[in-house]
């Protein structure tokens, strides 16, 4: 028996310690992080840089010494026969030359001496890897705004159900007091079954923002890069976060349009297709490279080559290879004018670029602004609409309002908690795609 309560106990403290490893404490912040570290997004884009370092090896590579070996065997099931006529008499006879079978090994050392397009080939392998770079930034910044969001979300979700619960308590409260007012004949049943209404509603509104709540939650797992069933504990309360974004002085930030990264990949773009018509000029250029061969080969009408007795004739050489495009019916000259063509649209893909983000900071700017100012307004009106509510609902208990007036009383009420609540999740949002529209850098911990 003790035995058994034991095992018992080591057991339970198991499951215990296995779903305490499960859940995550994380505050803002700290989610961010966690994301950085761990979301799928980034982790492709980390492959894609690994990947991309490689391709630049790959591409090196090729113009570096390249030794290659080789062994062929030959065995003739049926020689071939050659005619000739040798003393003349008009009749060709038959002679098999060499032996049935050879194996031959050999050893070729090759090395590149000049290649245009190799030159600009290595140029493009590293352009491809900072475009790897650029796209892993960029993810960063995304990831870092979809966690604000998903993890602001969540809290408007809790918030909106605390809110709900505490709008249902006083409804139900308010309905018993008028049942009882009902019965005793000093208020209508009309009063009685607009509470009851009220009361239907706003249960299935808490309802609804409860399953929301935990799809709220399976995206905020699915933003950090951990699994959606992950139990997560959120430090931050969705109050202290909106006073904490309420900076304004953010407005008076310098924007500098060449820090940003959108701008910083179509500079490289257009990098990317200056090379891409210098590799197609370079076509037109020769290309030498050199190559040093060492073989040897043997001869026997038997499978004997393995044994000492066998004859082996080395060769050697020592060879160099030149190419020279002479002539392509013009078609390497089209090429050549589609990619500077090429060239030509990226140089406005830049400038649009450009102008873009201006204008997407100066949106951003406003966007943040307006959503401070919602804020702050809808702080103070739910302040009103609550004790608007509060007097109505004295107001009707004592006969002297009807229930119509308490209602609306109570509709302005619960549009202003809403409005409040979104407000909050703006003023965070606005200020994270702000921080990303003026390409504000990241501050992670080491």
């Amino acid at each position: 028996m003790k035995k058994t309560r034991l095992l018992f106990f080591a057991l339970a403290f198991s499951l215990g310690a296995t779903a305490q490893e499960k859940s995550l404490h994380l505050s803002l912040e700290e989610a961010i992080q966690f994301a950085l570290e761990n979301s799928y997004n980034i982790q492709a884009t980390q492959n894609d840089i690994s990947s991309a370092k490689k391709v630049v090896w790959e591409t090196t590579a090729s113009g570096l010494p390249q030794i290659n070996g080789s062994i062929d065997y030959q065995n003739f099931l049926k020689q071939p026969v050659s005619l000739a006529d040798f003393d003349g008499d008009g009749v060709d006879e038959q002679f098999v030359f060499g032996r049935k079978q050879n194996l031959s090994a050999s050893v070729t050392v090759s090395q590149l001496l000049f290649d245009g397009s190799y030159l600009v080939s290595l140029q493009a392998s590293k352009a491809y890897l900072k475009i790897s770079e650029q796209a892993n930034e960029k993810t960063t910044l995304l990831t870092r705004e979809a966690v604000i969001n998903a993890y602001g979300t969540v809290l408007v979700s809790e918030k909106s159900i605390e809110i709900l619960k505490g709008n249902l308590e006083i409804l139900e409260k308010n309905l018993q007091d008028a049942q009882k007012i009902y019965e005793n004949g000093f208020n209508e049943e009309e009063d009685v079954e607009q509470l009851e209404i009220t009361v239907g509603t706003v249960k299935n509104q808490l309802n609804n923002i409860v399953r929301m709540k935990a799809i709220a939650y399976q995206m905020l797992n699915l933003a950090l890069g951990s699994a959606i069933d992950t139990e997560l504990i959120l430090t931050d309360d969705l109050d202290t976060l909106a006073e904490q974004h309420v900076s304004l002085e953010i407005i008076t930030e310098p924007f500098e349009v060449s820090n940003h990264i959108d701008f910083k990949i179509a500079e490289n773009d257009r990098a990317t297709k200056k090379l891409l018509m210098r590799l197609e000029q370079s076509k037109a250029l020769p290309s030498i490279s050199t190559f040093v061969n060492y073989g040897s080969q043997s001869f026997s009408d038997s499978f004997s080559f393995f044994k000492g007795s066998q004859q082996w004739f080395d060769s050697s050489l020592l060879g160099v290879s030149l190419k020279l495009p002479i002539f392509s019916s013009l078609g390497r000259k089209a090429k050549i004018a589609q990619a500077r063509i090429a060239l030509e649209t990226s140089d406005f893909r830049l400038e649009e670029t450009k102008q873009r983000l201006n204008l997407l900071a100066q949106k951003a700017k406003s966007d943040y602004q307006l959503s401070v100012g919602n804020y702050l307004t809808a702080k103070r009106n739910v302040g009103l609409a609550e004790r608007i509510e509060k007097k109505q609902r004295f107001k009707f208990f004592e006969g002297i309002s009807s229930s119509f007036d308490l209602l609306q009383a109570q509709n302005q009420l619960y549009t202003q908690q809403q409005n409040y609540v979104q407000s909050m999740l703006d003023v965070i949002a606005k200020k994270a795609a702000l921080e990303n529209a003026l390409n504000l850098s990241i501050k992670t911990k080491k």
